[in-house]
């Protein structure tokens, strides 16, 4: 875990096109990688009906248009000694409203912290944490979010089960 702390942020970065600029081949690819991301490239492309050269091509518009924004792998938290997963609601101060962006990536650089979402609405931030168990939770949530000045109000929600959708959004 230490070596998160020394991490930068990952920024999710936009897709830069639109609907209309993917066609059905592209929505293929995107569902085949949803799917399984670690599909060769020849397999890719034989599974779409095109050839791999041109599936290469393909692949890297898409990541060039932000359609694709990564490779991960996922990793159960328990594994890394994390079995605890909660949601936590955060409100920023009004006062340090001008400071959101700063204060998200202060958010993602912070250990445990899996995902950080900026929301419209009452609440400011909602960050997926692991924990490696309720009292680190607790110091997590008193420490690093009660603490500090910027945050006005947390509200913590614990994760019985996460499932995750098959199929990308559509």
């Amino acid at each position: 875990m230490a070596s998160r702390q020394l991490q930068r942020p990952h920024p999710v970065q936009p897709f830069r096109g639109s609907p209309s600029s993917l066609d059905d081949i592209d929505r293929q690819l995107l569902a085949e990688l949803a799917e399984d991301a670690r599909v060769p490239n020849n397999v890719l492309a034989a599974r779409v009906g095109i050839a791999a050269s041109t599936c290469s091509l393909r692949l890297r518009r898409l990541r060039e248009l932000g359609a694709i924004r990564g490779f991960y792998t996922d990793i159960a938290p328990e594994a890394l000694g994390l079995p605890l997963q909660a949601m936590i609601s955060v409100q920023v101060q009004p006062a340090a409203r001008a400071r959101i962006g700063e204060l998200s990536a202060k958010l993602a650089a912070l250990p445990g912290v899996v995902n950080v979402y900026f929301l419209a609405g009452t609440v400011d931030f909602l960050i997926q944490v692991s924990a490696a168990s309720p009292d680190a939770l607790r110091e997590f949530v008193t420490q690093e979010l009660s603490a500090t000045r910027e945050f006005a109000s947390t509200e913590t929600s614990l994760v019985f089960e996460h499932l995750r959708s098959p199929h990308p959004a559509r």
